[in-house]
C-alpha cells in the first residue's frame, strides 16, 4: 500500500514489529510467522472506534529477493473489537487478509519507470531491512467489514418495551380488515 499521512506518523512512532534484514534473504525464499500482539494492534489502529481484542493474531509471510527487490506474500489474521452496526454493542470481528507486495529500495524508482511509483502493491524499504508493519496495518484496515455485526441475527437497537397500539377508530375497522386480508 502506498504511504499516506497516517502511515508516516505510524512508522515514526512505533518500533517495527514485522521486519526482516535483507541479508537473511540472500540464501533464497524464507518463511516467517509473526505474532500480531494486541499491543501492536492498539498502537497501529488507535484512531477511530477500532479496539484491539485480547486475542493474539498471526502474520505468516513468505519473502523472496529478486535483485534488490523483495516479494512479500502472506496472510494476516487477527480479531478486532468494533461497535456493531446494528446495536452499537462492542463486537469481536475477525479479519483475515492476504498480503502481496513488491518492496523496492527507496530512491530506486525513477519517473517514467513502467511500474508507477504510486502503485498500491509497490512499497519502498530502506535497502537494508524490510519493514512490513505499515503494509500489515493497511491491509488489516482494508479487511474490516463495511458493516461489522456482533452476530448475523442481531436485532438492532432496542427501543425499550413496545407500546400497545392505540385503539383504532371504529370507522376505519373495515379498511383494517381489507389490509390484513391481503
Amino acid at each position: 500500500m502506498t504511504t499516506g499521512a497516517i502511515g508516516a506518523s505510524f512508522r515514526r512512532e512505533m518500533e517495527p514489529e514485522f521486519s526482516v534484514p535483507v541479508r537473511d534473504l540472500e540464501e533464497g525464499t524464507r518463511e516467517y510467522v509473526f505474532p500480531i500482539r494486541p499491543e501492536w494492534v492498539k498502537n497501529a489502529l488507535e484512531e477511530g472506534e477500532i479496539k484491539a481484542s485480547s486475542d493474539e493474531g498471526q502474520f505468516e509471510a513468505r519473502l523472496s529477493k529478486t535483485g534488490k527487490d523483495v516479494v512479500v506474500q502472506g496472510r494476516a489474521k487477527t480479531t478486532l473489537e468494533l461497535p456493531c452496526a446494528r446495536c452499537m454493542k462492542l463486537a469481536k470481528v475477525p479479519v483475515d487478509v492476504e498480503i502481496t507486495a513488491l518492496m523496492v529500495p527507496e530512491g530506486s524508482m525513477r519517473e517514467g519507470d513502467p511500474i508507477e511509483a504510486d502503485s498500491p502493491d509497490l512499497v519502498p524499504y530502506d535497502g537494508q531491512t524490510v519493514v512490513m508493519d505499515e503494509l500489515v496495518r493497511d491491509e488489516i484496515l482494508l479487511g474490516i467489514p463495511m458493516i461489522p455485526l456482533c452476530s448475523e441475527d442481531c436485532p438492532g437497537m432496542s427501543t425499550g418495551p413496545r407500546k400497545e397500539e392505540p385503539p383504532i377508530d371504529p370507522r376505519l375497522e373495515p379498511l383494517k380488515r381489507i389490509k390484513l386480508s391481503k
